[in-house]
């Protein structure tokens, strides 16, 4: 989860659904409430790990934060030097991620068609929208975390090109790299903030509506595939497949931001003149899928031991 958030375009909440434990991660995070903080006040320190499953919160925000610090130059040097593979692997895995999910679906009744019809609209156009100036206040980055960390445990909305939006990624990154402790310290609260209150929402909604919540965030997940799309384009914002040169001219000299858009291999080498590695784009996408599809035979042989 840590080595997917840190990609723009990859939600660590998608690696959850995959490896089935989406629901205990929201459960849990949830559970952290003050009837429970009480318990931890009053000694009762035992009783506090049980109830909000303490030693599986532990173990995945350790993993994820060992993950993050240990693989974000990584992820960095891949995305500068090595895209299109990259891309590949994560645009397999993910679009086999939302076959597998979409299969929990009993039945395909309005409202689940509705909700995944949002899920991928909602989806495809964040992936689309322009990146924004903001402040480096420590305001401000107290709130891109606690929106951050809302995208971060939803499968298909990623937490990093949030922060993109935001104008936040590379200051965020930065600080990562550079262990810059206070803006750390100012995101990481925001993110527990946004994380605690998201998570009481997102828990009622699979509790109440599960198979409309299930379409609506296999939805975000098909629509993020726009973002991890291996070919793309910089386009002037407002000028993606516009023909009108002196519309897009205008609009670039009026400063206006550059957005990723996405195209055929064969565009893609006409417009950069480098090659578009479609064989090993390919070897890629099917190694993203071969592991769902592993993780996926693992998790029945697991249940049918049960």
């Amino acid at each position: 989860m840590g080595a997917a958030d840190v990609i723009p375009g990859v939600s660590g909440g998608t690696i959850a659904f995959l490896m089935g434990i989406y629901q205990e991660l929201i459960d849990s995070i949830k559970s952290v409430s003050s009837a429970n903080l009480k318990l931890f006040f009053k000694g009762k320190f035992v009783e506090f790990w049980r109830a909000i499953n303490g030693t599986f919160l532990v173990s995945l925000f350790l993993g994820i934060l060992i993950s993050v610090f240990s693989l974000a130059r990584l992820m960095k040097y891949l995305l500068e030097f090595h895209p299109i593979p990259l891309w590949s692997f994560f645009f397999g895995l993910i679009l086999a991620s939302s076959v597998v999910i979409l299969r929990q679906l009993d039945k395909w009744s309005l409202r689940n068609v509705i909700s995944l019809i949002v899920g991928i609209v909602c989806a495809a156009y964040i992936c689309l929208v322009s990146p924004s100036q903001t402040p480096d206040e420590y305001w401000f980055i107290f709130l891109s975390g606690a929106i951050a960390i809302c995208a971060m445990i939803l499968p298909g909305i990623s937490g990093s090109f949030i922060l993109l939006l935001l104008g936040k990624y590379h200051f965020v990154m930065s600080a990562v790299t550079e262990l810059n402790i206070p803006v750390l310290c100012v995101f990481a609260a925001g993110a527990v903030i946004g994380i605690l209150s998201f998570s009481h929402l997102l828990s009622w909604l699979l509790k109440k509506f599960y198979m409309a919540t299930i379409a609506l965030l296999s939805g975000f997940m098909i629509g993020s595939l726009i973002k991890v799309w291996p070919w793309k384009e910089q386009v002037v914002a407002g000028a993606a497949g516009s023909s009108d040169a002196i519309m897009v001219a205008q609009l670039a000299e009026e400063g206006a931001p550059l957005v990723d858009f996405p195209v055929f291999p064969g565009k893609f080498e006409m417009i950069t003149g480098a090659s578009a590695h479609v064989w090993e784009a390919l070897i890629f996408a099917l190694i993203g899928v071969a592991v769902v599809v592993v993780i996926e035979v693992a998790s029945h042989r697991k249940e049918a031991a049960k």
